[in-house]
């Protein structure tokens, strides 16, 4: 059982290290992330020992390292230049006022959501 819980640290400790060289902006704190990669490691490892049993170390390893890369993931931000609202450039002319539900002058239109099932049978 010492084995998987090192292993699995290893792989998560490894993982945030990773995360953090090729993500440096995107993270928060450095410290956050080196200590979410191996703890979230250690749990998936801790999960998959109690479901599964011992003797599946290459099981523990992968779940490990799933669990902690679901983690990581959520801990990623937008990156800075991606934050501003996206503006389309200014129309000169005001919007006609004949349309009662115009767009705001300068905003991309987004696509219309998927609906949902609740709009009843098709």
């Amino acid at each position: 059982m010492i084995w998987e819980a090192l292993g699995s640290a290893a792989i998560g400790l490894a993982l945030a290290l990773a995360a953090t060289r090729r993500f440096p902006e995107r993270l928060p704190d450095r410290r956050l992330v080196l200590a979410t990669g191996p703890v979230a490691a250690l749990v998936g490892g801790l999960i998959t020992r109690i479901v599964l049993g011992s003797g599946h170390l290459p099981v523990a390893l992968c779940v490990a390292l799933g669990v902690s890369t679901a983690l990581l993931s959520l801990l990623l931000r937008d990156a800075p230049e991606r934050r501003q609202w996206r503006r389309d450039t200014l129309r000169t002319t005001p919007a006609p006022r004949s349309a009662p539900f115009a767009p705001e002058a300068g905003l991309r239109r987004q696509a219309p959501a998927r609906p949902s099932a609740s709009y009843g049978p098709r």
